[in-house]
């Protein structure tokens, strides 16, 4: 039995999230479960590294499954892409630990959120942010955006269908890029919770348009109250980009 890790990119218009639902086919997990199951005769059930919600993009999203296929690596990317629909690609395969879990195993992730902050945008990066048409004051998300980092409790910024056992995160990084009217910041940390990354992009640009303070971020997060916090940022901004790992072997 050999454990076959995936490294993948999908475009979130294409699919409704990555969790196989009943009655849902065009998600991402049962799109590759399917694809596999064509390639190799197998059903095998694929594990993300954790899920991304409809209309949300991959850069560079990991899985793994268990195969008895004595194939090359190579064929599980050329092959599978021979077959998959538009919207994902494999990027990579690699022979992973018997023991290894794309989701247990991860120890921290990377995601990258963008905005367009102009009244009007082009239909090529339509897709790909998120339309913001009012004046932003970036040095206030920027400070906003620095009490985030560390161990914190994120209640405040789970969606209400939340269901882990803790809402506590540990965040390591949150970096900046403004260039003109193109506004993008990258979150790194140990994990996130359902809609963690869009509510906080929403609480940001709420701060970013006067509506809330740089230090509402701190009695948002020590009052764990959803409603105290933004609105949920749209998907097509959100963008899964690194997974991290310790080792694979």
């Amino acid at each position: 039995m050999r454990n076959i890790k995936l490294t993948l990119s999908y475009h979130g218009k294409y699919f409704f999230g990555w969790q196989k639902q009943k009655d849902t086919p065009e998600t991402v997990q049962e799109t590759l479960e399917n694809s596999i199951k064509k390639f190799t005769g197998e059903n095998i059930k694929i594990t993300g590294s954790g899920r991304t919600d409809s209309g949300v993009h991959a850069i560079a999203q990991t899985a793994n499954f268990f195969t008895t296929s004595k194939l090359p690596l190579t064929a599980f990317i050329y092959g599978l892409n021979s077959i998959l629909p538009k919207g994902v690609v494999i990027l990579n395969a690699e022979e992973a630990d018997e023991n290894f879990n794309a989701r247990k195993s991860a120890k921290k992730k990377t995601y990258l959120y963008k905005i367009y902050n102009d009244k009007i945008i082009s239909p090529i990066d339509e897709e790909f942010y998120y339309l913001y048409k009012y004046k932003l004051n970036i040095e206030k998300m920027k400070k906003a955006s620095e009490y985030l980092i560390g161990e914190h409790d994120f209640k405040a910024f789970a969606a209400s269908q939340n269901s882990t056992q803790t809402t506590v995160r540990k965040i390591y990084d949150i970096k900046w890029k403004h260039e003109g009217k193109k506004i993008c910041f990258e979150i790194t940390g140990n994990g996130f919770l359902m809609k963690m990354v869009r509510n906080i992009a929403g609480t940001l640009i709420e701060i970013g348009n006067e509506k809330k303070n740089s230090e509402d971020i701190v009695f948002i997060l020590n009052s764990r109250n959803r409603k105290n916090a933004g609105h949920t940022a749209p998907p097509q901004g959100l963008y899964l980009k690194e997974v991290f790992y310790d080792r694979l072997f």
